[in-house]
């Protein structure tokens, strides 16, 4: 119950950020409703793809759906009557990555893959949302190929997963914790403006 319950808060963060990535390109209310939808079931679509898992998890899930197209509707209201909070799409944004990602791990952990899997497929759930968003939106390069702590914050998140998973600390405690890291990672470089260095030429 409880990790479907975070599911559908992580999808929900995810398809609001949709929306306001579409209101930032100044597309119509279908732009949002597709940005909304693509930004919230690509990286679950990508890890079952990977795990081979069928049918998708999305495609039986009316809950998530409604949830979904709800969040997208309700935050096109709202952006009708007020302006876009500053940094709003940002905060929104690490609330599904923190989510999502810790899925994304629970879900490879019980596939019964290798801890470097895990890993990776962790964090190619939190992340590809956010890609295909971007690119959707005609925004190149996406937030993960620039200088931001966005998918270093996903892969802290799904090692922390990872390791207290192997010390046996219980699925409550590991999720929160691993989610945790993620959230306060990005939310941290947002407000305090922080930033990895950039890749240098060498001469």
């Amino acid at each position: 119950m409880l990790p479907h319950v975070l599911y559908l808060i992580g999808v929900a963060a995810f398809a609001a950020s949709g929306v306001l990535a579409a209101h930032r390109a100044n597309m119509d209310p279908f732009g949002g409703l597709v940005l909304a939808f693509a930004a919230s079931v690509s990286g679950g679509t990508l890890r079952d793809l990977i795990l081979d898992r069928h049918p998708l998890y999305w495609t039986h899930d009316w809950v998530l759906l409604t949830v979904i197209a709800c969040t997208a509707g309700a935050t096109m209201l709202y952006l009708r009557r007020r302006e876009l909070p500053r940094r709003s799409l940002m905060v929104v944004d690490a609330v599904g990555l923190a989510v999502v990602t810790v899925m994304g791990a629970r879900a490879a952990v019980d596939a019964g893959v290798t801890p470097a899997a895990v890993v990776i497929l962790a964090v190619l759930t939190g992340v590809t949302g956010e890609v295909v968003r971007d690119v959707l939106c005609g925004q190149f390069p996406p937030l993960l190929l620039r200088e931001e702590v966005y998918a270093t914050a996903a892969l802290a998140g799904a090692v922390c997963y990872q390791v207290l998973h192997w010390l046996e600390a219980g699925p409550a405690l590991t999720t929160v914790a691993a989610a945790g890291i993620v959230l306060a990672l990005r939310l941290t470089a947002v407000f305090r403006d922080l930033h990895l260095p950039r890749l240098q030429g060498v001469r």
